[in-house]
């Protein structure tokens, strides 16, 4: 059969691959993956919070060693004294009203000899400041996690686009198709009304995956902080990586080794257990050795006009007798939390571990679909050349190569989800597993192009 309208083919398959090509014409531009890995580091909202939390985290260190240094403290003070004084002279009762300014100032050291509460902080501000540490590090991993899945889903919304367009012009030439042939008398209306229907609903897809780009889009512009332009395409040679770790159970015993979430948990649960001991202490006496100066100028009306000097060095013992309950009630109270973290590290372990697995086998499923549909994609390929020689030949028709390149488009957009979803998956496995290098972003960012 003869070609029943005359299209530019070329024209049709490069409006066809528009999304999944999108980067060919300006790549040298395009933002890479790395690029927007750097750009969350210092744009992503949510990792500055981890940041700056971390940053405060570093200070409890200094706090809780602060408690075990001598505190040093001065104070002057100048009063103003009015006195109302009454006084017997030669046995007649009188009366004066003395003004005078009284002048101290005083130095004072104290270093405390024996506090368990103080010793229990000082603890308690090293682990907190090594459980943000390790907060911050997952964090690192999260927005690497983040920024490398809003960038794939970026491309694949470009891919979906790319497979809309393709069967929009496919339900098109379709549409002129049956026109010519119900013009010639071989067609019918309904092969008209169920073309224009199935055109309606390609229309409706194309939309859709137009609203789907801009929101995926939106999504990265929010981790990176910035308008994306402009993204660089996967390597059409890709082939998934070769994995040092090779089995479950490997990947399981590193996640719970060196996990910087459940590290962090680990620490919260220690600081809960210190946190017991501190209320405890407070049925424990505290020792402070305290050493003193002070000058004195008219101090009271007794030593009015006069200047003293003193110098003390003691030791302040005190005893705490009964607080109402308070610190058996703090002490419960405390129990509990330590209590909530051990059951906040149990249930925060089995969604890693179930993490863990969907990344694990994520990696190995995706890595098997891209071999197949590397195979198809070739294939699909060839079949596009040929339905190109046989409409030059008359044997095929224009509709019949828009199949051929929809076929190809959509094996081409699940190829590409399927290496979307491995390098995903690798990042995935990578940080529930504790093996995030910080070099992992890069080495993923060079299968683009």
């Amino acid at each position: 059969m003869a070609p029943v309208t005359k299209f530019h083919f070329r024209s049709l398959m490069a409006r066809a691959l528009l999304a999944a090509g999108v980067c060919a014409a300006g790549s040298a531009s395009a933002l890479t993956l790395e690029e927007a890995y750097q750009a969350a580091l210092k744009n992503d909202p949510v990792f500055r919070m981890r940041y700056f939390e971390n940053e405060s985290g570093k200070e409890n260190q200094i706090l809780g060693r602060s408690q075990l240094l001598p505190n040093i403290s001065a104070s002057h003070t100048v009063n103003k004294n009015r006195v109302d004084r009454q006084y017997t002279q030669n046995g007649r009762l009188q009366l004066d009203h003395p003004q005078y300014l009284g002048r101290s100032s005083v130095v004072q050291l104290r270093q405390s000899l024996f506090n368990m509460d103080a010793v229990q902080r000082y603890r308690q501000g090293k682990v907190q400041s090594a459980q943000a540490e390790q907060a911050y590090e997952a964090g690192i991993d999260e927005v690497s996690v983040r920024a490398v899945s809003a960038y794939m889903d970026a491309l694949f919304a470009e891919d979906q686009l790319a497979l809309a367009i393709a069967q929009r012009d496919m339900n098109a030439e379709q549409q002129k198709v049956n026109q010519y042939l119900f013009e010639k008398g071989e067609g019918t209306r309904t092969d008209m009304l169920e073309t224009q229907a199935r055109l309606d609903v390609a229309e409706a897809s194309l939309v859709e995956a137009q609203d789907n780009v801009t929101s995926v889009r939106n999504t990265l512009a929010g981790v990176i902080g910035m308008d994306p332009g402009t993204l660089r395409q996967i390597g059409a040679n890709f082939r998934p990586v070769t994995l040092d770790v090779a089995t479950y159970e490997d990947w399981q015993k590193l996640a719970l080794r060196q996990n910087n979430t459940l590290a962090a948990l680990r620490l919260a649960v220690e600081n809960s257990r210190l946190e017991i001991g501190r209320n405890k202490a407070g049925h424990l006496p505290r020792v402070d050795f305290v050493a003193s100066y002070s000058k004195n100028l008219s101090e009271t009306i007794n030593v009015l006009g006069q200047e003293t000097t003193n110098r003390t060095l003691g030791i302040q013992v005190n005893i705490p007798i009964y607080s109402g309950g308070a610190i058996n009630a703090q002490t419960r109270q405390a129990a509990a939390s330590y209590g909530r973290s051990q059951a906040e590290l149990d249930a925060r372990t089995n969604e890693i571990m179930v993490e863990l697995r969907r990344a694990y086998d994520l990696v190995q499923s995706s890595g098997r679909k891209i071999d197949a549909l590397a195979k198809a994609a070739e294939s699909g390929q060839e079949l596009v050349k040929a339905t190109e020689q046989s409409i030059k030949g008359g044997v095929r028709i224009n509709l019949d190569l828009l199949n051929a390149q929809s076929q190809l488009v959509t094996t081409r957009r699940d190829l590409a989800q399927a290496r979307y979803s491995y390098l995903v998956g690798l990042m995935r496995l990578r940080a529930a597993s504790g093996t995030m290098a910080p070099e992992a972003v890069r080495e993923i960012a060079a299968f683009f192009q």
